[in-house]
């Protein structure tokens, strides 16, 4: 099978939301899908996902050529896929470019800072305007509010995985992910994992 085309040479994608939020798994997620698909992915991740609410960020690094180091260099992500939204604003503070693509859950998670009082939480509206400024393509989605639906806020992960395929950045679908679910999860968690998949699909896709 030939190997999908990508639009840069290496692609560099950053997954990043903090502890308890499910990052590294739909990091793994997408990085065996592109493996499945032919391509050399390499994964540097840096989090302090013992604490929860720590940040957590994974760098994926995507070839069809090679391997490359797992550290994205600062100015030159592609592409943000942010959990949380303060998150984003973080990421793009070093990684970003005027080119880069951003994919953002709206749902805040207050930091024990904001919930003590001691710092302020931005305004949702401020995020998507900072982020919007600071990217060439911006898409906001509230996965959080269709994990909850699903009965566990942890699917916001599958449900950004999803919508990041829909953004069609990358060369993911459905098949392949569908393919590394099976090798990954007992069969009584693909179906509720394939609906949020498809969930977030629809999501940028509306």
């Amino acid at each position: 099978m030939e190997t999908a085309r990508l639009k840069s040479d290496p692609y560099n994608l950053i997954i990043t939301g903090v502890g308890g939020q499910g990052n590294v798994l739909a990091s793994r997620m997408v990085g065996d899908m592109l493996s499945q698909l032919g391509f050399y992915v390499t994964i540097g991740e840096t989090f302090g996902a013992s604490q929860r609410g720590g940040s957590v960020m994974s760098h994926l690094r995507i070839s069809a050529a090679s391997t490359f180091s797992p550290q994205i260099p600062k100015g030159r992500a592609h592409m943000v896929v942010a959990l949380e939204p303060t998150e984003a604003i973080r990421v793009l503070r070093d990684y970003g470019n005027p080119e880069v693509g951003v994919l953002c859950n709206t749902r805040p998670i207050q930091s024990i800072g904001v919930i003590s009082g001691e710092q302020t939480y931005p305004a949702l509206k401020e995020i998507r305007e900072w982020i919007q400024e600071l990217s060439l393509s911006a898409w906001f989605i509230d996965a959080t509010e269709e994990a909850l639906k699903l009965g566990n806020p942890i699917f916001g992960n599958i449900i950004s995985v999803g919508a990041l395929a829909a953004t069609e950045t990358l060369p993911l679908d459905r098949e392949c992910f569908e393919s590394v679910l099976s090798r990954k999860m007992s069969p009584d968690k693909i179906a509720v994992n394939l609906e949020a998949f498809d969930i977030g699909v629809e999501m940028v896709r509306e």
